[in-house]
C-alpha cells in the first residue's frame, strides 16, 4: 500500500485506516454466511463499547464493533475528563463504588494507559473553622485509604492539609476571604475521546473488526432470540446484516431506544442528565492546582487542561436531542456565577474560549433529581442473545465491559476464558516512560522542538515515532494548524490514516480538541484539515467544500444555542445543522 500524504499506513498495530474499515465491513457482511457468525457483536463505540470489544477479543472470541457516528461522539468525548473515585459518593456512603473506581484509576495510571491518564492535584477549599477540616479531612483520608485497598498502587500522592497562606501560595487568584484553608488531594485526568480511540485501536490490534459510521437500524430475530443486527453504512447508504451468537448493547443514553427495537419489556431505563463545561485560557487566573467546589445542585470542578482550564459541571435533566445536547445561556451563567464566588477577578463571557455539553446515562429511578440517581451500572439479558449494559461512570468502563462480556459468555456453549484486560496495556502505553525519558534525543533526530515531542508523547505515547515519520516524509506537516498552535498538521494525517477519522468534525472535535480550545473553535483550521483529509480519503472538490461548510455551520449553531435562555430554545438552535455529511 502506498504512503499517502507521507505517512505509513499498514505497519502500525491496530491502525484504523480507511482500508481497515473497509476490510472490517467486508468481514461483518460475511457473517451472514452459515458458520461465519461472530461470537459477539458490540453496538456502541463509546468507552464501554470499546472496552467490551477489547475485553471480548482478548478472551479469544471473534468480535465486531459498530458505531453509528464517530468513536466517542456521544457522552465519551464530553465528560469532565477526570478519572476519579468520586469524592461526593463517600457522602452517600457508596464505599464500594468509590473503591472500585479508585482501583481502576490506579490501573489506568500505572499500567493500562500511563500516556493518557495522569495525576492532577486539586484543592478542596475549607470555609468554616473548627469542624469542617476534621470532617472533610476524614473523608479525604478515607478516599486515599480506599485507593490503597485494591492491591494495586494508587498512582497518586497522598493528600496534604494547607492553611490559608499555603492555599494562596498554590492558588494566588483565590479570594482571601473565600476560605480559611484547604486540603490538597490528587485524582487523575484523561483526554476521554483519545482513550476511546486507543481502546478501539487496541481491540483491532488483537483482531476485533471495527467500523464507525455504521448504524444499527434493527435487530435480527429467530423466534425470541436476537441473532445479530441489520446495519446501514452511513457513508454510502448500503444496508447489510451482521450475525452473532450474542449482541451487547452499549449505547449509553440511547439504551432505551435501541432496547425498544427488540422488546418493550426492557429491564433497564436510562435518564439523561446534562452537564456543561466551559474552557478558559490558563492565564485568566493563577493557580498550580485544580479546585473542587460545592454548589447547591452539583460539584463544580476547575481542572487544569494544558494551556486552559476546564470548568464544570451542571447536573440537569435532559429530554431533548441526545446527539447534540446544547448548553444554554442560563447554564453558562450558572457555572460562571459559582466559580466567580472564589476568584479575585471574576471571569466573564469574553473569557470563555469553548463550551461543550454532554449527557450522563443514569439508571432511572423514582427520584425526580438526576443528581441523586445512581452512577452504578447494571447488566441485563432482556431476551436471549441480547445483553444490555447501562449506567456507571467513565472511570469504571473496564469493569462495566467485563461484566457485560461475562453475561454474554454465560449463554455460550463453549467455555470462555475470564477477563484479562487489567493486565493489558493500551497501544502506546508500553515503553512510554522510556520514550518520555529520551524525548530530547527524539526531538533532535526529528528536527522539532522538544515541547512538540512532549505534546505528541502525551497524546500518542510510544507510537509518537509514527507521527514523526509523517513529518520526516513531508516536513511541512510539522507546522501547526491555523488558529491552533498546539496541534501539528501531521496529526490530521495520522488521525485519518490511523485513528478512523472520516470527517473534519471528527478531527477538530475528538482526535484533537481544537473545537473547544481555539478562540475561533477551529474555523480557520477547517480548510487545512479538509484538504489533508481529502487527499487521503479521495474527496472531490465538492465534498471538501461541503465538509468545511458543514463544520462552520456546526460552530455557528453551537454559538447561537449558547445565547439562548433555556434548553428548548438552545436545542432548537443547535438542531439547525445535520449530523453527518454524506459522501459525494
Amino acid at each position: 500500500m502506498s504512503n499517502v500524504a507521507g505517512g505509513p499506513q499498514v505497519n502500525s498495530p491496530g491502525a484504523l485506516s480507511p482500508e481497515s474499515r473497509a476490510a472490517s465491513i467486508e468481514v461483518l457482511k460475511a457473517t451472514a454466511q452459515p458458520g461465519k457468525e461472530l461470537d459477539i457483536l458490540i453496538v456502541g463505540g463509546g468507552v464501554v463499547g470499546a472496552g467490551a470489544a477489547l475485553d471480548a477479543v482478548t478472551r479469544g472470541l471473534t468480535v465486531g464493533i459498530v458505531e453509528a457516528r464517530d468513536w466517542a461522539s456521544g457522552t465519551s468525548s464530553r465528560s469532565s475528563k477526570l478519572i476519579h473515585g468520586g469524592l461526593r459518593y463517600l457522602e452517600m456512603l457508596d464505599f464500594g463504588l468509590v473503591q472500585e473506581a479508585l482501583q481502576e484509576r490506579g490501573l489506568l495510571i500505572q499500567q493500562i494507559a500511563p500516556h493518557l491518564v495522569r495525576p492532577v492535584p486539586f484543592l478542596y477549599p475549607l470555609t468554616r473553622r473548627i469542624w469542617e477540616r476534621p470532617y472533610v479531612g476524614a473523608g479525604i483520608m478515607l478516599y486515599d485509604t480506599l485507593g490503597l485497598t485494591s492491591g494495586h498502587s494508587r498512582g497518586v500522592p497522598m493528600h496534604k492539609h494547607l492553611f490559608r497562606r499555603g492555599t494562596l501560595r498554590a492558588a494566588p487568584s483565590l479570594k482571601e476571604d473565600a476560605f480559611v484553608g484547604s486540603i490538597r488531594y490528587y485524582d487523575a485526568q484523561v483526554d476521554d475521546a483519545r482513550l476511546v480511540v486507543n481502546l478501539v485501536r487496541t481491540a483491532a490490534h488483537y483482531g476485533a473488526h471495527a467500523a464507525n459510521r455504521v448504524r444499527v437500524i434493527d435487530f435480527l430475530r429467530e423466534g425470541e432470540r436476537v441473532v445479530g443486527a441489520k446495519v446501514e453504512n452511513q457513508e454510502d447508504g448500503t444496508v447489510f446484516e451482521v450475525r452473532a451468537k450474542q449482541v451487547v448493547n452499549a449505547t449509553g443514553v440511547w439504551t432505551d431506544e435501541t432496547q425498544a427495537m427488540v422488546t418493550d419489556r426492557g429491564q433497564l431505563k436510562v435518564r439523561a442528565s446534562k452537564g456543561i463545561h466551559l474552557v478558559v485560557p490558563r492565564d485568566r487566573f493563577q493557580s498550580t492546582v485544580g479546585l473542587i467546589l460545592r454548589t447547591e445542585k452539583s460539584v463544580l470542578f476547575v481542572i487544569p487542561w494544558g494551556r486552559h482550564w476546564i470548568i464544570g459541571t451542571t447536573d440537569t435533566d435532559w429530554t431533548l436531542d441526545k446527539a447534540h445536547p446544547a448548553a444554554s445561556s442560563k447554564d453558562i451563567d450558572y457555572v460562571l456565577e459559582h466559580v466567580n464566588k472564589v476568584l479575585k477577578r471574576p471571569l466573564t463571557r469574553e473569557d470563555v474560549e469553548g463550551v461543550y455539553a454532554g449527557l450522563r446515562p443514569l439508571l432511572a429511578g423514582d427520584n425526580d433529581s438526576t443528581a441523586k440517581l445512581s452512577r452504578e451500572h447494571v447488566v441485563a439479558h432482556p431476551v436471549p442473545g441480547l445483553v444490555v449494559v447501562a449506567g456507571g461512570k467513565y472511570t469504571t468502563y473496564r469493569v462495566m465491559a467485563k461484566d457485560a462480556v461475562d453475561e454474554a459468555t454465560r449463554a455460550m456453549d463453549e467455555r470462555v476464558p475470564s477477563s484479562c484486560t487489567e493486565t493489558i496495556p493500551l497501544l502506546g502505553a508500553e515503553g512510554f516512560k522510556a520514550a518520555w525519558n529520551r524525548r530530547g534525543r527524539s526531538a533532535e533526530q526529528a528536527g522539532v522542538h522538544v515541547a512538540r515531542v512532549e505534546h505528541l508523547l502525551n497524546r500518542f505515547g510510544s507510537m509518537t515515532p509514527e507521527v514523526l515519520d509523517i513529518i520526516a516524509g513531508r516536513p511541512e506537516l510539522g507546522e501547526p494548524l491555523p488558529g491552533a498552535d498546539d496541534y501539528l498538521a501531521a496529526e490530521v494525517v495520522y488521525a485519518t490514516t490511523h485513528e478512523g477519522a472520516r470527517h473534519v468534525d471528527d478531527v477538530l472535535t475528538r482526535r484533537t480538541r481544537i473545537s473547544i480550545e481555539a478562540w475561533d473553535r477551529g474555523v480557520s483550521a477547517a480548510p487545512v484539515v479538509a484538504k489533508l483529509m481529502g487527499e487521503i480519503l479521495g474527496w472531490s472538490e465538492t465534498q471538501r467544500e461541503s465538509e468545511i461548510k458543514h463544520y462552520l455551520a456546526r460552530v455557528e449553531a453551537e454559538r447561537l444555542s449558547q445565547q439562548q435562555p433555556d434548553d428548548e430554545s438552545a436545542d432548537a438552535a443547535r438542531m439547525g445543522v445535520d449530523d453527518i455529511v454524506p459522501l459525494r
